[in-house]
């Protein structure tokens, strides 16, 4: 059973998650809410949210991002609205949500292209094209 802390934080870090697509830490957890605790408590809540199932942590360094768990949860409250002050919150939250499935299909359009770049590449046993695209590819995933 979640705190109403935790519940909040949780909240706030799918929300955040949805929007920005990037994990997030427990600065931006503190300065963004307006709970009256220390950092190490959030930080002990997080814990308790990754111990739950409700969060992860890509590595060491990173921030949290949520689990299929922690978005079954945020669906269900949004469907009763509750955790949202009025319908016009819920309206923005749908809003937030369509803008990343766009973003997200548009990178997986550029992904395709790419892909079709490789492919035709490789027919044409084009190593220097190749070596290229992976060059590209590899570079973005370290960013």
């Amino acid at each position: 059973m979640l705190s109403d802390r935790q519940e909040k934080l949780l909240d706030f870090l799918i929300r955040e998650y949805i929007s920005t697509a990037e994990p997030v830490s427990s600065k931006a957890l503190k300065q963004a809410t307006d709970l009256d605790v220390c950092g190490a408590t959030i930080r002990n809540d997080l814990q308790a949210l990754t111990e739950e199932g409700y969060i992860t942590q890509p590595h060491t360094s990173a921030g949290r991002v949520p689990t299929k768990k922690a978005y079954k949860y945020f669906a269900s409250k949004l469907e009763k609205n509750e955790t949202f002050c009025d319908i016009h919150e819920v309206n923005v939250v749908r809003m937030s949500i369509v803008r990343q499935v766009q973003v997200t299909r548009q990178e997986m359009e550029r992904e395709m292209s790419q892909m079709q770049e490789l492919m035709r590449a490789l027919e044409q046993d084009d190593m220097f094209d190749i070596l290229n695209i992976l060059d590209t590819w590899h570079r973005k995933m370290m960013q």
